[in-house]
């Protein structure tokens, strides 16, 4: 009952006009900003960081609080629009949503996407309300262990979905987790693949890997087809989600922010993890798993929901303990040092009216966000209207303001040249890109935790599966990893099953689908309806 009055104190302060004014200012700002390739929620917090000086604390985080929610959305409109996400937790978004917007569904996927986005931030704003003491003391409980067995769950449960062609996508993990190794290792100081260049001691820029991969590397192969392959106007197709792509949404929805919060809670957590396992989930219980890789709304919904109540649960950590978990609590964290405040377990007694009118400024952000986004959906879609050449001239203009923006060196540009055209490489060969982001993201936090498990443990093996919740992951990732080899078994002793599938497995292939690309079947043996994850650089090919 104290949380409710406090929160309702919060809204007091929150809905006053001047302030109501900053958070729509951040929710314009923030989704303004998102859109632009690699230029996300925490480099636009940390270019208004000087703004914000004039402004009081409350108003200054009420305007953060919009910039986050804005960031995290407008993020998946390049995401779904153009396949060239703005930041790491929308690179799942871009799978299934620009499939979409190439079978003229870019409204739906926009709009499922906000709503979605709403519905997790409400949820998930809530949660931070009335559990935020529980989620933070089960996540201070976890140990680097459970830590490493989780991320290792995450880097398998993507494998398991990379298609028929495990070479390549192994392929494509390994030069993401070659990327991960670039700099300067944090425990013995040993130069790692800098080749002589003291610029690349601090690693490589997640933002701007991202940007090459997948902005400048479509850029290049949409370029390099467009006089073979004159483009063709893309449809955009009815402007409102049907009461069909409402029936297949809300489950996602919910699904996807039981993943995004406690994940966004968690130290190690970040937003990219639980989009990649609601991603997987809904795959395995949609009942129209052949239309994954080819634009299922389902794959949309669930990860767009979890990237969201992952934005909610990464400020748990930050009030309660002062413990950033992301890039973008991390810029926050430095403005509340900024007015002189010290997030922790004291700043809910020291500075109640800040916080709970931050609190309440996310409901009133979340609002505005579906109110200012909703509408806009076929807006946004009529993006996919104008000229490629037009389109992709502003892309890489963008992206490439957007990588110089990170350090301000010209350095980046050059890093981005050459990943851009690894990024074309990759598309011309076959190679998915998911797995190359994965491996960039996750392999250095692999790498520390592992570290850390086995300093604790004095170097014994038995440390890695010494917390119960690192067992029970184990256990997961041994039946994820023996599932297809029972699967295999299973059908060996067991022949007349594929006999029956075969009419359907070459029904599909021989018809086009609404974008003009292949309508693809459903796969027998070892290949899932998720294989159009590896071959979908060829099918860009045939039809960029």
């Amino acid at each position: 009952m104290d949380s409710l009055n406090m929160l309702m104190e919060g809204f007091a302060t929150a809905a006053t006009p001047l302030n109501f004014l900053y958070a729509f200012i951040g929710v314009l700002l923030g989704t303004a900003v998102g859109v632009l390739p690699g230029i996300g929620p925490a480099m636009a917090i940390a270019l208004l960081l000087p703004v914000t000086y004039a402004l009081e604390p409350t108003s200054a985080f009420i305007m953060f609080a919009g910039i986050y929610y804005g960031g995290m959305y407008g993020g998946s409109t390049t995401s779904i629009l153009l396949n060239t996400p703005g930041e790491s937790s929308t690179v799942i978004t871009a799978i299934e949503g620009h499939k979409m917007a190439k079978a003229g569904r870019a409204a739906q996927a926009l709009a499922t996407a906000a709503i979605g986005s709403f519905v997790a931030g409400t949820i998930g704003t809530a949660l931070l309300v009335f559990f935020a003491p529980i989620v933070v003391s089960f996540a201070v409980s976890l140990g680097s262990p459970s830590y490493l067995a989780i991320m290792l769950l995450a880097l398998l449960a993507v494998t398991a979905v990379l298609g028929a062609s495990r070479l390549r996508g192994f392929a494509s993990l390994g030069l993401g987790l070659a990327i991960g190794l670039v700099g300067i290792d944090p425990v013995s100081g040993q130069q790692r693949l800098i080749f002589g260049q003291p610029l690349l001691s601090d690693g490589l820029d997640i933002v701007v890997v991202a940007v090459a991969i997948f902005a400048i590397g479509e850029a290049l192969w949409i370029a390099a087809h467009l006089r073979r392959n004159p483009m063709q106007t893309i449809p955009v197709g009815r402007p409102w989600m049907g009461k069909e792509d409402f029936k297949r949404s809300w489950k996602p929805w919910l699904r996807g922010t039981a993943y995004g919060f406690p994940f966004g809670a968690l130290p190690a957590g970040g937003a990219e993890i639980p989009t990649f396992l609601s991603y997987v989930t809904e795959k395995k219980l949609s009942k129209h798993p052949e239309e994954f890789g080819h634009g299922a709304i389902e794959g949309v919904a669930g990860p767009e929901a979890a990237n969201n109540a992952s934005a909610a649960g990464t400020l748990t950590p930050l009030l309660a303990l002062g413990l950033p978990t992301n890039a973008t609590a991390a810029v926050m964290l430095a403005a509340f040092v900024q007015f002189g405040i010290q997030p922790g377990p004291l700043l809910f007694e020291n500075e109640p009216e800040l916080v709970w009118a931050l609190i309440a400024s996310l409901f009133i952000g979340n609002t505005l966000l579906l109110l200012i986004n909703l509408p806009l959906a076929p807006v946004w879609a009529k993006l996919l209207q104008i000229p490629r050449p037009y389109l992709y001239s502003g892309i890489l203009f963008f992206a490439t303001l957007g990588a110089y923006a990170v350090n301000l060196q010209t350095f980046d540009l050059i890093i981005l040249l050459v990943l851009g055209l690894l990024g074309f490489a990759m598309r011309r060969y076959g190679l998915p890109i998911l797995p190359l982001v994965l491996g960039l993201i996750l392999g250095p936090r692999i790498e520390e935790e592992l570290r850390k498990s086995l300093q604790l443990s004095a170097g014994e093996i038995s440390g890695l599966w010494s917390e119960p919740i690192a067992i029970g992951t184990y256990f997961i990732i041994l039946l994820v990893l023996a599932w297809p080899l029972m699967a295999r078994l299973w059908k060996r002793s067991h022949p007349q099953r594929p006999a029956l599938l075969e009419p359907a497995a070459g029904s599909g292939p021989t018809h086009e689908g609404a974008a003009g690309e292949p309508a693809h079947s459903r796969h027998t043996g070892s290949h899932s309806s998720t294989d159009t994850i590896n071959n979908s650089a060829n099918k860009d090919r045939e039809n960029p």
